[in-house]
């Protein structure tokens, strides 16, 4: 994967990096209502968020949560919304702002009878880019998502993850400030989803924005800077990967050689020990932490790893997740 594609990243994107691009503000969207108002299903119902420049930012949530009318309404491909959605201070929708954005649509049909390089010299040309640059950022490009050297081969010939490298390359032709991928990874094998990644950083270190709609929640904890959590509709939690994975309590210890009477040693500190060989899990507070370590220090233990253990992304939201559904039953 090459590191020489300087030109993704426009002068007034460096300059602005960290400023607000994508902003809404109490946005609500209602399907099947009728002429006077009523009924239907709220699919968007009071949903307020921003996005900085630079950000790696995820969208998560069930299927039904309103993640992809959200994106439709912010690409100006849904209309009659309330509340307000703006890209790079304009209207959703705009045709200055459309023009400034990538996007990688989920379960996208590239023609298979086309070779990548056709596919993506096709986008160019659908930008307003004239043949010479359009070979000129292909060229790029392919170097970019790792597919030069399988180029001129047909689409349908293409596994699942070289079909997403292309895909990403045609929403970046035409070099956007603003890029959204709608499941990016999913049905891509692990070595491809790392490939994936790899672009997503490459971009964000080059000042692109990348707007992540997924359900792989493992992936968006690898790479996202922000998260957003959805459910009907509704924002449930906004933060980094760090705020939305708090620590749990239990403390993963492993020793050079624990000792039989460990049990005994750490009496009166925590609670729930359990052990496996020469590795102990244990909930201690932040003082108990303390006195644990210093008494294994006292007995001459050696410690070789200590972690915190944190509630994984997965964990954190399946919670949330349920909370929402007992709430919903018991109404």
């Amino acid at each position: 994967m090459s590191a020489t594609t300087p030109e993704l990243e426009p002068a007034d994107t460096r300059r602005a990096r960290g400023a607000t691009i994508l902003q809404v503000r109490d946005l609500a969207k209602t399907y099947g209502r009728s002429f006077l108002g009523k009924g239907g299903f709220r699919a968007l119902d009071g949903v307020s968020l921003e996005v900085g420049r630079g950000q790696v930012f995820g969208l998560l949530g069930p299927n039904g949560a309103g993640k992809t009318t959200l994106i439709k309404v912010l690409l100006g491909l849904v209309g009659s919304y309330d509340g307000d959605a703006r890209l790079f201070d304009l209207p959703a929708g705009h045709p200055d702002s459309r023009r400034r954005v990538g996007y990688l649509p989920e379960a996208h049909r590239l023609p298979g009878y086309l070779t990548g390089r056709q596919v993506i010299r096709l986008f160019a040309m659908m930008s307003g880019l004239d043949g010479a640059e359009a070979d000129r950022r292909m060229a790029r490009l392919l170097e970019l998502v790792g597919m030069r050297e399988a180029a001129d081969r047909k689409v349908r010939e293409y596994s699942k993850g070289m079909q997403q490298r292309i895909g990403i390359a045609q929403a970046l032709v035409h070099e956007p400030e603003l890029v959204f991928l709608d499941e990016p990874t999913d049905g891509v094998d692990p070595v491809g989803r790392a490939s994936i990644r790899a672009i997503v950083q490459d971009l964000k270190a080059r000042g692109v924005t990348i707007f992540i709609n997924s359900h792989l929640l493992m992936e968006v904890e690898l790479i996202c800077d922000r998260v957003v959590i959805m459910v009907q509709g509704k924002i449930l939690r906004e933060g980094t990967i760090d705020e939305l994975t708090p620590r749990t309590g239990s403390v993963r210890i492993e020793l050079r050689a624990a000792p039989a009477d460990l049990e005994q040693l750490l009496a009166g500190l925590g609670t729930g020990l359990k052990r496996d060989g020469n590795v102990f899990e244990v909930k201690l507070n932040d003082v108990e932490l303390d006195q644990t370590i210093d008494r294994l220090r006292a007995r001459g233990l050696g410690i070789r790893s200590l972690d915190q253990r944190r509630l994984s992304l997965e964990e954190s939201f399946i919670d949330m997740v349920k909370k929402v559904a007992r709430r919903t039953v018991r109404r």
